[in-house]
Formats: structure tokens, sequence, C-alpha cells
């Protein structure tokens, strides 16, 4: 599974970049706008919901627990720093999908008895795309905790993310993830929509 968190630079906006990537065939978009506001990010979450549904693809808001039930979006993703998930249940119910961060094993503890859908594990590495970035993990930080999750017994996918390039993909995979997360990868790609598509075809080799 890879999901798209969406970013912007030079040649894309928020949404030129999450269209280039369902074009691409993700079908997971993480609408992640850090520092607009709120009218703004609904602008593009009224853009984006129709075009996600064309492509048959999941469409969840970072942060921003008050837009789920607005616009009727698939979910929301929290940060370490963000609402907590059981809050969060308790406003959305059982309909939305909620996602948590971890960076170590007690965050993923931590995460599951509160009953989240996914847990994006990272930073794999170094990222310019998010600020007050936690310690990088690296593949044996991958390898160190997908295993005390094994022992534990914990099954609630996790998905990896932070400055993963596409060589990465298959190392990580080895790990245990159940997905990836990916961002300035693709963005910073001449061809996006044709780097989708390779991402995906080596997730689904894998997967499949």
């Amino acid at each position: 599974m890879l999901q798209f968190i969406t970013h912007h630079n030079a040649q894309y906006d928020y949404m030129s970049g999450a269209i280039a990537a369902l074009k691409g065939g993700c079908k997971w978009i993480q609408l992640r706008m850090k520092d607009a506001q709120l009218d703004e990010i609904g602008r593009v979450l009224t853009q984006l919901k129709p075009i996600c549904q064309e492509y048959n693809a999941i469409l969840i808001i970072d942060d921003h627990v008050e837009l789920v039930a607005e616009f009727d979006i698939d979910g929301v993703h929290l940060g370490k720093n963000d609402m907590p998930p059981l809050q969060a249940r308790d406003i959305l119910g059982e309909k939305y999908i909620i996602g948590g961060t971890a960076n170590t094993f007690n965050d993923i503890v931590r995460l599951h008895k509160e009953g989240v859908d996914y847990i994006g594990l990272g930073p794999f590495r170094y990222t310019q795309t998010k600020q007050n970035l936690s310690p990088v993990l690296g593949i044996d930080g991958y390898k160190k905790i997908l295993s005390q999750c094994h022992d534990a017994s914990i099954t609630t996918p996790i998905v990896a993310i932070g400055g993963i390039e596409c060589s990465d993909i298959p190392h990580i995979i080895e790990t245990g993830v159940s997905g990836i997360a990916m961002s300035g990868a693709i963005l910073r790609s001449e061809t996006p929509e044709q780097t989708t598509r390779d991402i995906i075809e080596t997730l689904n080799k894998y997967y499949l």
C-alpha cells in the first residue's frame, strides 16, 4: 500500500501533486497542509474529494479532526502533538479512519491501545518536509520495532514514513511494514505519475 502525503514545491502545489499521484495509481491520499488556514484547507478538500472518489481512492487529512465529518472524507492522521486518538474517536465514531504517528515501540503500544486503524512509523531518514523531526530510525530501527510488535502480538498496520526514496522500498518492506508513505521522492521526480506507477509495481511484487 502506498500513501501519498501532499507537499508542494516549485513545480507542484497540493492539488496538482495529489492528482499526479492519483493518475499514477495511488489509492490513498493524505492531505497535509500544516501551516495553511482552515478556509484554504477547506477549498482544497472541496476540489480534491470528488477527484479521489473518481479514482476510488481514500482521502484523509492531517491533524484537523473538525474537518473530517464536515467534508465527509475518509479519516484523519494525528501527529504526536495533535489531538489524542481516543478523543478523536469520541468525536468521529467508528465510521472514519484514524491513524497516528509513532517513533518508538512505546508509541506503538500506546496507539494500539487507543485503537488507531494504522500507525505511521518514522522517520526513516531526515526529511525536509517535516519540522521538529523525531530521531531517524533507518532499517535497523524498523527491524527492531517490527520484531517487538510481533513479540507483543500487535497487528495494527504499520506504514513506513519519512525521507523514503524509491531505492529504499524493498529493504523497508522486508522489515515487515504494511505499507509506505511518500511525498518528496515522487514530486521531485521528472515524471511523478510514472514514478508512482513504478513504486506501486514494486510494492505489488511483495504484497500481492
